[in-house]
């Protein structure tokens, strides 16, 4: 076989594997998209809470059998409140899979729950960055600007969360708390 003959073998197979690992990758993209569009229209809060519960179950799918594990290793700790063994499985996940926005999300709430508002405000904005309708991470934001006292910051976050979970009953109760000191009172 000929050198150019191997060459163009060779980026031919890189070709294939490519489109056949992106292919998958794209099906989730679209699966995620489309269950966001139906939970943003669900007609009525059960409904959207099945929807809710399928997104969250698509965005968990890291395309890794072994980055699957690490989040379900720190989801787990996360459970029984060994939130040092979640931060360390988490911040593994993060590492080895950058462009994982659920690994981050996990991370945030790891972090949020040893009260290390910092990075875990710093996680939630890795979050957003590779999913800006990670409702989840929108809410992590708005509890921690809440908690820090920029109600303004606080209220626009819940907000956005309403506009992809409309039947968000806490969410709706923490804007409630929020709107008069954010948007006074009426005369």
């Amino acid at each position: 076989m000929s050198r150019t003959h191997a060459k163009y073998k060779s980026i031919i197979a890189a070709t294939a594997a490519l489109v056949m690992y992106s292919i998958p990758g794209a099906a989730l993209a679209d699966r995620a998209a489309d269950l966001l569009a139906d939970l943003r229209a669900a007609p009525d809060a059960a409904q959207a809470e099945r929807l809710e519960k399928e997104l969250r179950l698509e965005w968990s799918k890291s395309g890794s059998a072994a980055m699957d594990l690490l989040l379900k290793r720190g989801r787990d700790a996360l459970e029984v409140q060994d939130t040092a063994a979640a931060i360390e499985h988490l911040t593994a996940l993060t590492d080895h899979a950058p462009g994982f926005a659920e690994g981050w999300a996990e991370l945030a709430l790891a972090y949020y729950s040893a009260e290390m508002l910092g990075p875990s405000m710093d996680a939630l904005e890795h979050t957003l960055a590779l999913n800006p309708d990670h409702f989840g991470a929108l809410q992590g934001v708005a509890a921690i600007y809440e908690q820090l006292g920029d109600t303004g910051l606080a209220y626009r976050a819940y907000s956005q969360v309403l506009d992809l979970r409309p039947h968000d009953e806490t969410v709706t109760e923490a804007m409630q708390r929020l709107e008069t000191e954010v948007r006074g009172t009426a005369l």
